[in-house]
């Protein structure tokens, strides 16, 4: 989750650890982390094992994250403005089962996304009507999503959990996990909103 969305110590939390590699950094050229606490005696703690194991980036990537940073505002903006307008596609389409989405009305825990967040993210998922095949084929006609199991980048990417991130783990705990055969995750990049809706739209139709 980007700190631009969310600030967990302002809701209790002890220590966040934030993935730099991802919308921090945001160009996929990375990789990277952070350990962020309010606590003293904690952040001592954490100086010292950092220091005593040498868990430290490289300065290039250091300055990769500090070149991200400073567009993570308005790249948040427009992830989260595509993924609202892909979701809303989404949930009008015959061959889409169910959209996950925290910015759609009818999220289970939007209550909660309202109070705690100051937007809805640029991750989203769908079940597609058909199974496995029909998402292998709806992956294969895409071409400005890029299939690769990362997020968080400029770029639009997306992946079928069950064969590629989820692969090693049984179906049973996956089906159990909410990971079905036709779940398709989507990491919405910053592309033209109407660029991406019609490729989804022109996939569809190749289905």
């Amino acid at each position: 989750m980007s700190p631009y969305l969310q600030n967990p110590l302002a809701h209790g939390a002890d220590i966040v650890v934030h993935s730099t590699t991802k919308y921090l950094g945001g160009h996929s050229d990375l990789i990277g982390g952070a350990t962020i606490t309010k606590d003293k005696d904690v952040q001592s703690r954490l100086k010292y094992l950092q220091n005593a194991v040498g868990a430290i980036p490289g300065p290039l990537d250091c300055y990769l994250v500090l070149r991200g940073i400073k567009t993570l505002a308005v790249r948040m903006d427009r992830h989260n403005e595509n993924a609202r307008t892909i979701s809303e596609f989404l949930t009008k389409q015959p061959k889409v089962e169910k959209v996950n989405y925290p910015g759609l009305v009818d999220h289970p825990q939007r209550g909660i996304i309202k109070r705690q967040m100051r937007g809805n993210g640029g991750m989203l998922s769908f079940h597609l009507r058909g199974g496995f095949n029909q998402c292998k084929k709806l992956l294969e006609s895409l071409r400005l999503f890029t299939v690769a199991e990362s997020l968080g980048g400029v770029e639009s990417l997306i992946e079928h959990p069950a064969s590629m991130t989820h692969a090693s783990v049984p179906r049973e705990r996956r089906l159990k996990l909410g990971i079905s055969d036709n779940l398709i995750r989507v990491s919405v990049g910053i592309e033209d909103a109407e660029d991406l809706v019609q490729e989804l739209n022109r996939g569809f139709r190749s289905i």
